[in-house]
């Protein structure tokens, strides 16, 4: 017999099976005490992300737990979403400015409020402020169209480095994370109004004003026409091409498309109109001088 077969003969399971019961459970113990320090390992770096997002929001929970299911997609396997604390935020949040405005601007009518306060918490305002504190960072998602549109929102943010009024579509779950952000803080804060309501006034600025609501196309292009007493009229071919036209005393003045959002498609067809309404002015001013 040569030294190799001696050697796998003397630990044979058929004729040592104790030894063979040892190797195992070693084995087995080995691979527990390699998954116990992998898992310590996800831990610490699971911790340090929370703290990294604590510091950036302003805010140190009591229920950990709570911040990390606040960005947390509904794509991501094994962990509740967000989408509760979501629901709770929208809310909190709409009351929080809500009380704001009411007294930060004592003569402006309901609706005018209602028009405010809808500008200050829309997707596109929220998903700023989420690409502003590099929340997106921090989202836990397993959907990799997701991360391409969160890619094409921030660099559309070069070119509109303010809020567009309806021109850029934002991704939906940008402004979801905020809002459960807001939930979770509310929900960790013991239902605190004042504890979460520090915590937004910082996120949320600059906040949009009256003044800076002007600025949506449609409404720029109604108070233009309405100024200069032209007829305008829009047509709707969204649910077929994607597109809206206007139309100026009859004239085709301006097209918007956009596929993906019915609003978006609106608003550039009216961003048109207005722009080449303007064009027109310019023109006929440089000839008469």
């Amino acid at each position: 017999m040569t030294s190799s077969s001696w050697w796998h003969s003397l630990f044979s399971p058929a004729k040592y099976p104790l030894t063979s019961i040892c190797f195992n459970r070693l084995g087995e113990y080995a691979i527990k005490a390699k998954g116990k320090v992998m898992a310590s390992s996800e831990e610490k770096k699971t911790l340090a992300r929370l703290k990294e997002m604590e510091k950036i929001i302003g805010y140190k929970f009591k229920e950990k737990l709570l911040l990390q299911q606040a960005f947390t997609h509904p794509s991501y396997q094994g962990s509740e979403s967000y989408e509760r604390l979501e629901y709770v935020g929208d809310s909190i949040l709409n009351f929080l400015i809500s009380k704001q405005q009411f007294f930060m601007y004592p003569n402006l009518p309901p609706g005018s409020l209602t028009a405010l306060r809808a500008a200050n918490v829309d997707t596109e305002k929220l998903a700023r402020v989420a690409v502003k504190y590099n929340f997106h960072n921090y989202l836990r998602h397993e959907n990799p169209l997701l991360s391409k549109q969160i890619r094409v929102f921030i660099k559309a943010l070069e070119k509109y480095p303010y809020h567009s009024y309806g021109l850029i579509d934002a991704p939906k779950t940008l402004a979801d994370i905020v809002e459960s952000t807001i939930g979770a803080i509310y929900i960790d804060s013991n239902s605190s109004i004042d504890t979460t309501w520090e915590v937004v006034k910082i996120l949320l600025e600059p906040m949009i004003t009256p003044e800076m609501l002007q600025q949506n196309p449609v409404r720029k292009l109604n108070e233009l026409c309405h100024k200069m007493k032209l007829k305008i009229r829009f047509r709707d071919k969204w649910s077929k091409e994607g597109v809206y036209e206007v139309f100026i005393d009859n004239q085709l003045q301006g097209k918007g498309v956009y596929k993906a959002k019915k609003e978006i498609a609106l608003n550039r067809a009216a961003e048109d109109a207005c722009n080449t309404i303007l064009n027109n002015i310019n023109a006929k001013n440089n000839i008469s001088q």
